[in-house]
């Protein structure tokens, strides 16, 4: 079975990290078995994966319990893309869960993400992304021109769907 191609029964909310596609995309690197779900151990692995150190056990259900609304003890796709629907009244905590992504791409955290950085989690995500293409990322949503991108930098970008700005 494995993961399907067919048509698209998932409903396609405005993303901020794109569109639904980009997210299934996403989802289906953390889905290492490909059943439609992130189980537990998916996620600690996914998440090991991102960060300096293992992530524990605890963390990874932690994590889980704070994405798994219908409280079956995974991860669907629509969960999974609640993550990136926050627009006005969206999402929950929405800073905090900002914060909480923004500090996976901050590897060295201090609090700006740098194009060696963002190149350094593609590459773990498995992405085919050079360090220019990554540099070219940055540069889109650096306003302050330092070629980082700070946390307002970030939350300004992952909630554009709410907001104008040219």
């Amino acid at each position: 079975m494995g993961k399907s191609g067919g048509s698209s029964s998932i409903p396609k909310p405005r993303c901020s990290l794109g569109t639904m596609d980009e997210v299934r995309l996403v989802f289906n690197k953390y889905d290492a078995n490909g059943d439609g779900k992130i189980s537990c151990d998916e996620l600690r692995q996914a998440l090991s994966a991102l960060g300096p150190t293992a992530a524990t056990l605890e963390e990874a259900r932690r994590a889980l319990s704070e994405i798994d609304m219908n409280g079956d003890g995974f991860i669907d796709l629509n969960e999974f893309a609640e993550i990136f629907t926050w627009g006005p009244g969206g999402g929950r905590n929405e800073q905090e869960e900002l914060k909480g992504v923004f500090d996976i791409y901050d590897l060295d955290k201090n609090g700006r993400i740098s194009a060696k950085e963002l190149h350094a989690v593609m590459k773990k995500l498995g992405e085919k992304c050079s360090l220019s293409d990554c540099r070219r990322m940055i540069g889109s949503v650096d306003r302050d021109g330092d070629g980082q991108v700070d946390f307002d930098e970030f939350k300004a970008m992952m909630t554009k769907s709410s907001s104008s700005d040219s």
